[in-house]
């Protein structure tokens, strides 16, 4: 009896041995098959997938052949609402940049650029340590204040930024705080304080690879270029962008010709509102 049950206790010993080599087995060739079906399934969205565009005049095509067919399906009334979706995609794809939040519901934004007067001398009076240390200093006033009223810096160069605010009224505002916080910063003063000069104004742009160019970006540089250092200098756009009961002041100053630039422009000198 001792003999059979030993016999028998082999028998389910193999048996079970075998069983867990052919599960083992099982689960390999499933991972396999698994494997093999998530490449197939990739193949083939890739084969059925549309190649990207390879040029801005493919791209231009595809939106023409979307245009029509949402004129076909949803008319024009659910074409201006894809447009509007298919702007803050391009904006998105294309450029980089978020557009669409700082843009004016009338599809302007205001442009803000500044730098440091005479920063070269300056730069070369202090010396590259004390400089590196004014500069980050200049910086986090900037952006402090920028980041305050929603503003987006576009890029800098060296001392020089230029933003984008969504309406007049926060770029100037930001402005008049950025100048009020220079000379109380304890780093600054220690080297004996920078200014620096603002220009500001409003209109359309052209967005490209995350950077803004046109008319309207070219009269807001040379509007700074044309301020004084502490001085905020804005065009006539700003302050017809500006509302009555804004929280800023605005003095005249004679019409002037900007480099580049056709015919006179009259520019308004930003000053905080009166006590």
């Amino acid at each position: 009896m001792a003999i059979v049950l030993g016999i028998l206790c082999v028998v389910l010993l193999v048996l079970v041995v075998a069983f867990a080599r052919s599960r083992a087995s099982l689960q390999t060739q499933l991972a396999d098959a698994q494997h093999h079906i998530t490449q197939l399934e990739s193949d083939l969205d890739a084969a059925l997938r549309p190649p990207p565009p390879s040029s801005s005049t493919e791209r231009a095509m595809r939106r023409v052949l979307r245009t029509a067919s949402r004129v076909r399906v949803h008319g024009i009334s659910g074409l201006i609402q894809s447009t509007v979706e298919d702007l803050q995609n391009w904006a998105s794809d294309d450029t980089r940049a978020d557009i669409l939040n700082m843009a004016a519901s009338d599809g302007t934004v205001t442009l803000f650029f500044s730098d440091i007067q005479d920063s070269t001398p300056l730069n070369d009076r202090l010396g590259d340590a004390a400089w590196v240390k004014v500069l980050a200093a200049h910086d986090r006033v900037l952006r402090t204040r920028i980041e305050q009223y929603r503003g987006q810096v576009v890029k800098t160069a060296g001392d020089g930024y230029m933003v984008t605010f969504r309406d007049a009224e926060a770029a100037c505002r930001a402005a008049l705080a950025i100048q009020r916080d220079l000379p109380r910063d304890a780093t600054l003063r220690r080297y004996g304080g920078i200014h620096i000069r603002i220009g500001i104004h409003t209109g359309q742009v052209v967005a490209l690879d995350g950077d803004y160019f046109g008319r309207n970006v070219a009269m807001a540089a040379r509007v700074a270029d044309l301020a004084r250092g502490d001085e905020i200098l804005a065009t006539d756009a700003v302050r017809e962008a500006l509302d009555d009961d804004a929280a800023l002041e605005l003095e005249e100053l004679e019409a002037v010709q900007l480099k580049g630039l056709t015919g006179e422009h009259v520019i308004w000198r930003i000053l905080p509102p009166a006590a």
